[in-house]
């Protein structure tokens, strides 16, 4: 297999558009499609479902993307080793919770733009449980999630603590209060999947408040301002909500300190090898993390 070959199939399931692989590989549409009918013709398989939509891979396409980024991430090493080069390239495809994205993602990434500007950076956003699939099937590099507890396929970096709290409208001083009032809350939350939906939905059971169906939303705008409006009550993290708060828009109320911290996590697969622009993000991770726990945040 040739590895410009490889390097456009990755490109192409990476953007599921051969025009976007093309401008991202600054090449030509009929270079990405000749390379992908060449890899398919080598290996007797068809690797795209193909439609007006865009690209997406098939079973053989999904099994073969793995391999294929291992090897491209092997020879970035392998040239950076030869040449002594201590300058980061490739690509860095990473995803995160909607909460991580627009509260902490930006500190991180900030700090390794800076640093490693060769990298090309992609970033998603999702569910725990979506995003740790994606990690699983080699569709993501790596991503910040919660509530991971040993898994066999997993490595684990803390990444940051998240005060977690319960809002409600702004004009309820506790959350039983709002209970009282609402004797069947709507709960306002991410799909299935979410680990805060399922710590909300633990903790209403915990305070015996019977529950109407949930109402899901795709943003944190979206679940606050429905908050505000008095749809519901949600849980999310203490830094996603506080600007809502100081505008008197949602009521912020603590939880019980065994329940009231949880850990995001940067998860990568044990047994993929490490990109040099893997490597070099979790290093900023624990850097800004060790940082961060000396100025007592």
């Amino acid at each position: 297999m040739d590895i410009h070959d490889l390097t456009v199939f990755a490109a192409a399931a990476r953007h599921g558009s051969v025009t976007k692989a093309a401008r991202s590989l600054s090449t030509v549409q009929s270079n990405v499609t000749t390379r992908i009918r060449l890899l398919e013709t080598e290996l007797n398989v068809q690797l795209f479902h193909r439609s007006h939509r865009g690209i997406t891979l098939t079973e053989k396409g999904q099994q073969l993307l793995p391999y294929a980024q291992q090897m491209l991430s092997l020879v970035e090493t392998a040239k950076a080793a030869v040449s002594g080069s201590r300058e980061v390239r490739g690509t860095l495809q990473i995803g995160a919770l909607q909460s991580t994205a627009s509260a902490r993602l930006p500190d991180v990434l900030k700090v390794y733009a800076s640093r490693y500007a060769q990298v090309d950076i992609a970033v998603e956003t999702g569910t725990s449980a979506e995003l740790i699939a994606k990690v699983i099937d080699a569709r993501l590099d790596g991503a910040f999630v919660s509530g991971v507890e040993d898994h066999p396929d997993l490595d684990v970096v803390t990444s940051f603590v998240e005060e977690l709290v319960i809002i409600t409208p702004a004009a309820y001083r506790t959350v039983r209060a709002y209970l009282k009032q609402s004797t069947l809350p709507k709960p306002l939350v991410f799909k299935t999947g979410c680990h805060y939906r399922h710590r909300l939905e633990r903790y209403l059971g915990g305070e015996g408040a019977g529950v109407l169906s949930p109402m899901e939303f795709g943003t944190i705008d979206g679940i606050i301002g429905c908050v505000a409006a008095g749809l519901g009550i949600s849980l999310l993290p203490r830094s996603v909500v506080e600007h809502s708060a100081r505008r008197k828009e949602v009521a912020i109320h603590e939880l019980a300190k065994p329940h009231r911290y949880v850990e995001t996590q940067f998860v990568t697969h044990r047994a993929q090898m490490r990109s040099q622009a893997v490597a070099r993000l979790i290093d900023v991770i624990t850097g800004e993390r060790a940082r961060s726990t000396r100025a007592g945040r």
